[in-house]
């Protein structure tokens, strides 16, 4: 019976895809809008289900056919076919052999688009093999022909133009071009999400108020069912591969804008052929769009396109102020605390090619130096350990210059003595400065994380002993540098997980505990179950299991929704929610990120999604404010070691007038005993 019901779902995926939405139960709706035309609806039955079976035939996965991503486009080839041919054992077998073909082709283009693009197929397969059996039709006699492209109404309403023309191309996407079909999809979509309902008005009434202004007719402009193809690029560019925002509107406006001159002539082109438009225009200008916009490094391209746009925009909010820094991440290249002297873009030195670099110090008091500060002796930092700040290999090696006197540097040699490791991620790593003669390294050794490199020197062009580290493109000295980021550090007592430390902040590494290592190694198909409280009142029994995705990402497991997270060198964490599990979601809440080392009254700040702590119409209207705006609501996370395994803290979000308070307690083993939010609690239950 589970069987049965995850081949349903994988069905009516393929539906809910065309709107790029990702719920079976959306699928399923739009599934019976499309019986209202049998004919066209039965074809779509058996063209998905010959995709779908031809990929079981050759062994593909059911998890890679469960989202329906393979198949979308051989259900819009079958209800295409359906439209135009009458069903009977001839038109039967030419859709079977048409949603196989689109399921091979679909297979071919991503992989192709993936690969070399870097860009979603969209509805380009549909499209291809739609028009080759549009041409085709031409020769096949025997299959009776349809009108093509009637309304076919089936329920008679006086609608203004510009209102019946948006139902029917809105109708017309799933080829039921009219009003009935169109109220009923828009129903689905704004139940499914504000936000694509929202453009696919703005979509629409934007094309085709331009096509009339240009072709000076505007009831047959707003009638005209190819229009649904404004209402396509709209919701893909404005809410689904980019993340909603007033500019990623504005660059969706002007999409639909280019489309309406695209639009006209390849209908009137393929016209010649009578081959109807489909979906080309969307698609051209869609992926025209998007390589552009991948292309220059457009910030609001959606890394991960989530079940809705609502989720995307969340999680992209969230994740933006939580994983701030550059995924070259170092770690800081001492112990102890140390001094941030100058940072990127320094007023100094770090300037044009070198902006990305780093120079650290030991500052107390408010001075670099004992007494006078006259001797390198003097200084704090003169011949303290330098630590590498990642692992790699010593590609090259200076230590024989001479350490300046302070005041003095050497213009000759600016870099002075110096370490450049190939991390062999595409980037190197140099650290100068050092003392003469103190390099422990040598060229074409593998070094660790950590490791003794050296001591600090004040050789080069330095006036004090310092550290100075820098990221760069390639192994030559004074190359261009990169952005990078640390990880793993205190700042001012607060654990800062990846970030750039401010000027002058004073700074210390940390590394994981054994012990809290050891509490967050979470094995697969292990099992912990809580009992869920309202204040003192028992609610129900939950029970998490460690599972892994086909990605290999691991994630708590509820039943109704999956919790995933990650380990690094320094910290726990938990990076994305699915589901509707709100006892998932008081986890996340309660503990984003947890670092792996107990020091009393360190502190850590985070920012979970706004899905954490708001439910219903509630979480609703968040998103949709957050659309427009997206520091509206913003959740603020604020926590501290209350004692070894006690964490205390507050969630504050912009909608509240309080803070919640939070507590989660570890487990003296392995994992948590508690997780409170409030009056809401999850309490583990031990096992007998």
């Amino acid at each position: 019976m589970k069987r049965l019901g995850q081949h349903f779902k994988t069905f009516f995926h393929s539906y809910s895809e065309i709107f790029f939405l990702q719920s079976p139960v959306a699928g399923a709706f739009l599934f019976l809008v499309t019986l209202t035309n049998p004919n066209v609806g039965i074809a779509g039955i058996v063209s998905v289900l010959a995709a779908y079976l031809f990929a079981r035939l050759i062994g593909m996965s059911e998890t890679f056919l469960s989202s329906g991503f393979f198949t979308y486009n051989a259900l819009l080839v079958g209800l295409s076919i359906g439209y135009l041919f009458a069903l009977g054992p001839l038109s039967l077998f030419f859709i079977v052999i048409a949603g196989i073909f689109t399921f091979m082709l679909s297979v071919m283009l991503n992989s192709i688009f993936f690969y070399y693009l870097k860009l979603p197929i969209l509805s380009l397969p549909f499209v291809i093999v739609s028009s080759i059996a549009y041409l085709a039709a031409y020769r096949y006699s025997n299959l009776y022909v349809t009108g093509l492209y009637a309304h076919g109404e089936t329920l008679s309403l006086d609608l203004p133009f510009w209102l019946e023309g948006f139902f029917v191309s809105l109708g017309a996407i799933l080829f039921s071009p009219n009003v009935l079909a169109g109220m009923l999809f828009a129903v689905v979509i704004l139940l499914a999400s504000r936000i694509l309902f929202l453009l696919a008005v703005f979509g629409f009434y934007l094309g085709a108020t331009i096509t009339g202004l240009m072709e000076g007719a505007m009831v047959s402009a707003f009638l005209q069912i190819y229009n649904f193809n404004f209402i396509l690029i709209a919701i893909a560019i404005g809410g689904v591969y980019l993340v909603p925002s007033p500019k990623s509107y504005l660059i969706a406006g002007i999409a639909v804008a280019v489309a309406t001159m695209l639009l006209d002539a390849i209908h009137i082109f393929w016209a010649n052929y009578g081959i109807p438009a489909f979906t080309l225009p969307f698609n051209v200008v869609t992926l025209t769009f998007l390589y552009v916009l991948g292309l220059v490094g457009f910030p609001l391209v959606a890394l991960a396109v989530r079940h809705t746009p609502e989720e995307t925009l969340d999680e992209y909010i969230s994740n933006i102020h939580r994983f701030r820094g550059s995924f070259r991440k170092l770690t800081l290249p001492f112990s102890g605390y140390w001094t941030v002297w100058q940072g990127f873009n320094g007023t100094w030195t770090h300037q044009g090619s070198w902006q990305y670099a780093y120079d650290f110090v030991i500052d107390k008091e408010g001075k670099t130096y004992r007494s006078e500060g006259t001797r390198l002796e003097d200084y704090y930092a003169f011949r303290k350990p330098v630590l590498s700040p990642c692992k790699g290999r010593i590609i090259k090696v200076i230590s024989n210059l001479p350490d300046n006197q302070p005041g003095v540097v050497d213009k000759t040699n600016n870099w002075g003595n110096l370490v450049l490791i190939d991390t062999t991620l595409g980037y190197f790593v140099e650290l100068s400065h050092f003392a003469q003669n103190t390099i422990r390294v040598k060229e074409g050794e593998w070094v660790e994380t950590c490791a003794n490199l050296g001591l600090c020197g004040n050789s080069g062009y330095s006036p004090q002993p310092h550290i100075h580290v820098q990221v760069q493109a390639t192994a030559q000295l004074g190359a261009v540098t990169l952005p990078f980021s640390f990880h793993g550090y205190l700042e001012a007592e607060c654990f800062v997980a990846n970030d750039l430390p401010q000027e002058k902040s004073r700074v210390q590494p940390i590394c994981a505990t054994r012990t809290m290592d050891f509490q967050t190694a979470f094995i697969l198909e292990q099992q912990f179950t809580f009992k869920a409280l309202q204040g003192n009142q028992l609610v129900k029994t939950v029970t998490l299991s460690v599972r892994m995705a086909i990605g290999g990402e691991t994630y708590f497991d509820s039943g109704k929704g999956k919790l995933f997270f990650a380990k690094d060198e320094h910290s726990f964490y938990f990076y994305r929610l699915e589901g509707n599990d709100p006892w998932l979601s008081l986890i996340f809440a309660a503990l984003p990120r947890l670092p792996l080392v107990y020091r009393q009254g360190m502190t850590w700040e985070d920012v979970p999604p706004v899905s954490t702590i708001s439910f219903g119409w509630q979480r609703q209207l968040y998103h949709l404010a957050r659309a427009f705006y997206h520091r509206i609501g913003q959740v603020h996370y604020k926590a501290h070691w209350k004692a070894e395994g006690l964490i205390a803290g507050t969630l504050q979000s912009g909608f509240r007038h309080q803070d919640l308070p939070l507590e989660v307690v570890l487990h003296s083993s392995l994992g948590f005993s508690q997780f409170r939010v409030g009056e809401r609690c999850l309490e583990r239950q031990e096992e007998k």
